[in-house]
């Protein structure tokens, strides 16, 4: 427990070193932590020190997790992974946020197991890469995707954009284009102001580019188990 205290203190330390440095306000910043493959213990450990937005990956680990967690009020799960539609059920009942909405199906999947009066945030992940084969909706699909969601999916709330920087160029670099995809979105959807990106490896160049969401793993729950 002393040890992820002394993890956690040490990233926010740097997440508000990389907010001033670049005139940004650190409150400003949500910071998530991503517990994948570690039991639901540490999420317990993490909300005891004050966490209370929580990423995973795979469906089945946040179904889970949130069944197991169910005491801990006011804890957010955010589901960061590739979705399929014939879990969108399972993933729209344990997630307080999407961030990996990508194509029209899997809005529609989500939406029609929403119920009225319950609305869910979601983000569309931008491919930032040029393999069609990545997770993400290519730039040019951005409008026309946002539009499906804001005309067709009543029960969805687009907040933002979402993207995994590169591993062949420069994070800063990729960071930069999905700000201005981020404003593309903004001609669409105005209020959409969340720019999900920046990992253990890459955030500081994440909150120079604007990101209000950071998904930061290891660097705070230590090295991960190979499996649950």
């Amino acid at each position: 427990m002393d040890d992820l205290a002394s993890r956690l203190a040490a990233v926010d330390a740097r997440i508000a070193d990389a907010a001033r440095a670049v005139g940004r306000d650190p409150s400003e910043i949500t910071r998530i932590v991503v517990t994948k493959f570690h039991p639901a213990s540490l999420v317990s450990d993490l909300f005891r020190l004050g966490v209370r937005d929580v990423g995973e990956n795979r469906q089945q680990e946040l179904t889970a997790k949130t069944q197991e967690l169910v005491a801990l009020e006011g804890l957010r799960w955010h589901f960061i992974g590739q979705a399929q539609t014939k879990k969108a059920r399972a993933v729209r009942a344990a997630a307080s946020v999407v961030h990996s909405v990508d194509r029209a199906r899997l809005a529609d999947a989500l939406d029609s197991v929403g119920e009225d009066g319950d609305v869910l945030d979601v983000l569309l992940q931008i491919n930032l890469t040029d393999d069609p084969g990545r997770g993400g909706v290519a730039p040019d699909q951005i409008e026309p995707l946002a539009e499906h969601v804001v005309g067709g999916c009543p029960t969805l709330r687009v907040r933002g954009v979402m993207a995994v920087a590169p591993l062949d160029e420069p994070a800063a670099a990729a960071f930069e284009r999905l700000a201005g995809y981020a404003g593309r979105l903004r001609t669409v959807v105005p209020d959409a102001d969340w720019i999900s990106a920046g990992m253990t490896a890459d955030f500081p160049e994440a909150i120079a580019a604007g990101a209000t969401h950071l998904r930061i793993g290891s660097a705070i729950t230590g090295e991960r188990p190979p499996h649950l």
